[in-house]
């Protein structure tokens, strides 16, 4: 049984398996900010940033089964005043031997209620333009904006176009009318 919680804090055996989690993404082509092959290294750094982030507001999302981390999503408050509505949902990923199963939009689901909790009534995100991750947030609601060519590389080290999306999380009598 797969659960979905937060974390405020890393232990040894999570950090370890989030570690596992970003690697296994970045080697299946998932583009999450890094080149293939990506170093435990580099994966280690990554994660003491993360849970330096948390201690700051950063809302750290995990899907675990039989004790190890398979999926993870961060909630990215945005710090300036103008923007206190509004987060980034970054580094929505599963483990390959998990995928399929519903546990990303487990973790979705999560994010967007723990936005909500926080106040937040709007979510952005972006991804690489034709990945597998597109039509699952269009499935899920969201809406994209546009997409800017050459945007990021690839784990590939080519540039890919990326797509932004949105989703107003509101419910509909907070919002403007449109």
């Amino acid at each position: 049984m797969v659960q979905i919680y937060q974390l405020t804090a890393l232990s040894d055996t999570q950090f370890e398996d989030l570690c596992a989690l970003l690697i296994d993404s970045v080697e299946s082509g998932a583009s999450m900010g890094f080149l293939a092959p990506i170093t435990q290294q580099k994966a280690t750094a990554y994660w003491n940033g993360v849970a330096a982030e948390v201690l700051a507001g950063l809302v750290l999302l995990v899907a675990e089964e039989d004790g190890v981390l398979v999926g993870s999503v961060q909630v990215a408050p945005c710090a300036r005043e103008n923007g206190c509505h509004r987060a980034d949902l970054k580094k929505l990923f599963v483990l390959r031997s998990h995928r399929g199963r519903g546990i990303a939009s487990r973790l979705m689901r999560a994010a967007e209620e723990a936005s909500a909790s926080l106040g937040l009534t709007l979510l952005i995100l972006d991804t690489h333009e034709g990945s597998k991750a597109e039509p699952m947030y269009q499935h899920w609601g969201w809406r994209k904006v546009g997409v800017i060519p050459g945007y990021a590389t690839g784990p590939d080290g080519t540039l890919h176009n990326t797509a932004f999306y949105y989703k107003d999380i509101a419910p509909r009598s907070e919002q403007d009318p449109a």
